[in-house]
């Protein structure tokens, strides 16, 4: 078996040759997104955190009952917020909000339209499907380094690993949602004159939306996951006191923090799921 082992095909180099091309060819491009990427967590960070938190609680609240028409879902929002507040990590509770809406946004801007685009052409998702699968499965470590040499210590490649990690689901509902359109509905579209554009905009995109809606809430939920991962490479929030917590083997710390994840957590399944027959929590 010595002649097998004898030539590895160099991978490893190659994908170093690859990110030192991209470091060298392409060094404006990412500082230019790492600075829209900065300002645009920083602009959020400041309407969240420049009012009294009292304010922002208030507000989010209102948004949750807008949402849902909800007194369960309302009132789980006001406690689980104000609970945070009372644990004392407010500050990196918005840290990690921030983090997770633009994260989420990137995704659901990205992920809807090449969720479209692969509906309407297999060739397309035949191309992507191989990709997806290894954005999902490959270890999130891996792509943290490459992450890490090119936009830096920060928020920014927390960023950037966790749409990685979680664009792959609003492209996949998406494009199952379309799909799944029955075929009936497009035939009367089209047979009234409707064109593709019009055919997408009002039968297929509407009733796809519980997918579309499916997908947003994957892609929070994956992008919460992250948030210890991500404070790994600098970026702050909530799983800055987590990996304090494990390196000290500070169970009360770990667990005040953990909780205060699951509660966010909880919070934006229910203001963002699709709606169910009778939901009321």
């Amino acid at each position: 078996m010595n002649w097998l082992t004898d030539y590895r095909i160099p991978i490893g180099p190659w994908a170093k040759i690859f990110v030192d091309w991209l470091t060298t060819s392409g060094g404006w491009f990412f500082d230019q997104l790492a600075f829209i990427l900065s300002n645009s967590i920083k602009a959020m960070l400041f309407l969240l955190q420049s009012p009294h938190p009292l304010i922002v609680v208030a507000v989010i609240t209102a948004l949750a009952y807008w949402l849902r028409r909800s007194v369960g879902i309302t009132a789980l929002t006001a406690f689980g917020l104000l609970f945070i507040i009372n644990q004392g990590y407010w500050k990196e509770t918005t840290e990690t909000l921030a983090l997770v809406l633009a994260s989420t946004g990137v995704s659901m801007v990205v992920g809807v339209p090449l969720g479209i685009a692969a509906a309407r052409r297999a060739w397309i998702y035949s191309g992507m499907r191989p990709v997806l699968d290894l954005m999902q499965t490959i270890p999130t470590f891996v792509y943290l380094i490459p992450a890490l040499i090119l936009f830096g210590l920060g928020m920014v490649p927390g960023l950037i690993a966790t749409v990685i990690f979680a664009i792959p689901a609003p492209i996949r509902l998406t494009r199952l949602g379309i799909i799944s359109t029955p075929p009936s509905l497009v035939e009367a579209a089209e047979s009234f004159g409707a064109t593709p554009v019009q055919v997408l905009r009002k039968v297929e995109l509407p009733y796809a939306m519980p997918q579309i809606m499916a997908g947003l809430t994957q892609t929070i939920m994956l992008s919460l996951s992250m948030v210890v991962i991500a404070a790994l490479v600098g970026a702050n929030g909530l799983g800055v006191p987590v990996v304090r917590a494990l390196n000290t083997v500070n169970v009360a710390k770990g667990f005040e923090a953990g909780l205060c994840i699951v509660i966010l957590a909880i919070i934006l399944d229910r203001m963002f799921r699709a709606s169910d027959a009778g939901d009321g929590a």
